[in-house]
């Protein structure tokens, strides 16, 4: 069959400096910009604090490039419990510090930077010691509300054994003797984070995915840019700058020892796993955050979701597709089945993802209680490291990546300013939603479709909408998938870098883990409404389909083997949607 017509590239003009879509067109342009232009920064690496760092950089009027090596929030950033939380476990560990940062990062997030993203979202804790747990949880928890934990949302709430088992039927009766209610906050992490790079070029960067660094550019003793490679066409280039930043996480060695220099710092990659189950399963009106013998262990309400995890074991293997084991799943299970009334089995599992966080590792103990905080460290002339931090935070990190590389820059560089940007959809978005139904009857849909919209897209919707011009099928749900509507398919590929089927399933929608089938049932259909904008022909459809249902079956597999090892294999043996990348993959 003939290539069908791309419309990034033959029905859209290329993207002016300055606008945000992530496109076809805007892809040939941005290669065609990294290789001639001069650049004051380049970012390695599309997580949350990689992309956190672009904002801040454009916003201070510097010329800056991001690249990526697979796709935005492709890593961590995609797979962590979802949560934007204050830091209520390091008041125990006296880390007044951090909790009040996190605190103000979260209160930013809420109602001025992304109201639009980030939701407010209840946990109950329950209590199961008589006498002192009670007074010593409030006391923990006051402090938490007056450095900043109940400014936006509801301060604690005391529950006796009855009034916490009414908010959460689904307890065992003997599993409490009380409990105590607080609030956070809660986001799509992918889209989040996909969100801040699209405001990031809308503020200048330059942003490209598929774009594999595979080396430093030295002059004498200083890093003066990387080398890159398209992994899409198997295209390199060089770009230049005066400063790099590594924003890698559990890749920060890698992209070290292409410096050929020996970092500050070194990363450690802890394994978190998390589960999803339908929200008939769990009874409640509220989330739980539950003690065990190891950490805490979160239930998070999840649309018409749970999400429950997580686990915390280190992992040495595969940094690209960390898998989740039987022991992981059957850990995540027995935790929560100690309070459960009516036990999860695992054919209540819907989803499970694995994600690894980026601890920092010291050479001592003291050094070692970075991995809580990030680091950041100018390893080099022309190239700054950071790691470490959790993804609430992100905002200051990428702040402090800036600042330190300013030593590289030419000329003195304006303070960040990131707090006063909103995030693309920010704007108007509260109008919007008091206009939901007048939306929805404009465009025929259901208002709580619009509202699902908004919690997406926030007032970028009209844009989203405007696909469908003359294409009212669009607005139709995506077969196998009916949470979504087929619009938001063509959208991803249009306007936020979906490159390939498992960006769409995994990333820009979370069809992977919201729904038994993992994306397979709906994964044709999907491939055929992006092959309209991204130029597939059939062939392609159908490689896109076998590598994605590849992808879900050697999860699936990994996911019943008794050690990581085992998963490991199974789950390294899937193809790879990026065809062109080179191991180990740099970023």
């Amino acid at each position: 069959m003939a290539k069908r017509e791309a419309r990034g590239s033959t029905g859209r003009t290329a993207r002016p400096a300055g606008a945000a879509e992530l496109g076809p067109a805007d892809r040939e342009r941005s290669w065609q910009q990294l290789g001639s232009e001069q650049f004051d920064v380049v970012v390695i690496g599309g997580g949350v604090t990689g992309a956190g760092a672009a904002l801040d950089a454009a916003t201070r009027g510097l010329r800056v490039a991001l690249v990526e090596a697979r796709d935005l929030a492709s890593g961590t950033s995609s797979r962590s419990s979802k949560l934007f939380h204050g830091g209520l476990r390091y008041l125990e560990q006296l880390e007044f510090g951090l909790v009040r940062e996190a605190l103000r990062e979260r209160e930013l997030m809420l109602t001025r930077l992304a109201p639009h993203l980030v939701k407010p979202v209840s946990f109950l804790y329950p209590l199961t010691h008589r006498i002192w747990e009670r007074p010593y949880t409030a006391a923990g928890l006051m402090l938490y509300d007056t450095m900043g934990g109940a400014r936006s949302v509801p301060g604690q709430k005391h529950l006796t054994r009855a009034g916490a088992l009414r908010m959460v039927p689904a307890l065992k009766r003997d599993a409490l003797i009380g409990g105590i209610r607080y609030f956070d906050a809660q986001a799509d992490d992918a889209r989040h984070t996909m969100t801040v790079a699209r405001t990031a070029a809308h503020y200048g960067a330059v942003v490209r995915t598929s774009t594999q660094v595979i080396g430093m550019l030295r002059e004498s003793d200083r890093v003066c840019g990387v080398r890159v490679r398209d992994v899409e066409t198997g295209e390199e280039t060089e770009v230049q700058a005066h400063a790099v930043i590594n924003c890698t996480g559990v890749w920060t060695d890698a992209i070290q020892k292409l410096s050929g220099s020996r970092g500050r710092f070194r990363v450690r990659a802890s394994k978190g796993v998390h589960i999803v189950v339908p929200r008939d399963r769990i009874v409640s009106e509220s989330g739980m955050i539950l003690r065990t013998s190891k950490s805490v262990l979160f239930v998070i309400p999840w649309r018409n979701h749970w999400i429950v995890g997580t686990t915390d074991t280190d992992w040495n293997l595969d940094l690209a597709h960390p898998s989740a084991t039987k022991q992981d799943i059957d850990y995540i299970l027995e935790q929560v089945n100690k309070v459960l009334a009516t036990p999860l089995t695992k054919d209540d599992i819907e989803g499970v993802y694995a994600g690894l966080r980026p601890l920092l590792s010291g050479e001592s103990d003291d050094t070692s209680k970075l991995s809580r905080e990030h680091a950041v460290a100018r390893v080099s002339p022309g190239l700054v490291a950071i790691a470490g931090g959790k993804y609430t935070t992100y905002r200051v990190m990428a702040a402090d990546a800036i600042n330190a590389a300013a030593v590289d820059l030419p000329g003195r560089i304006a303070p960040s300013i990131t707090d006063k940007v909103p995030l693309l959809g920010a704007d108007g978005y509260h109008a919007l939603v008091n206009q939901a139904d007048q939306l929805a009857a404009k465009h025929g849909l259901h208002p709580y479709r619009v509202r699902h919209l908004l919690d997406r897209y926030g007032s970028l919707v009209h844009e989203v909408l405007a696909e469908a011009d003359g294409r009212p099928e669009l607005l139709r749900p995506v077969p196998g998938a009916p949470d979504y509507l087929q619009i938001e398919v063509v959208y991803a590929a249009s306007h936020e870098g979906a490159l390939h089927l498992e960006d769409v399933l995994t990333r820009r929608t979370r069809i992977s883990i919201e729904y038994p089938h993992r994306g397979v049932e709906c994964a044709e259909k999907v491939a055929e409404l992006m092959a309209g904008v991204l130029g597939w022909d059939d062939k392609t459809i159908k490689r896109e389909v076998e590598v994605y249902t590849a992808r879900v079956e050697a999860e699936r597999d990994s996911q019943t083997q008794p050690d990581d090892q085992a998963a490991d294999a199974k789950r390294t043996a899937a193809p790879e949607a990026r065809q062109q990348m080179l191991e180990p993959a740099a970023n």
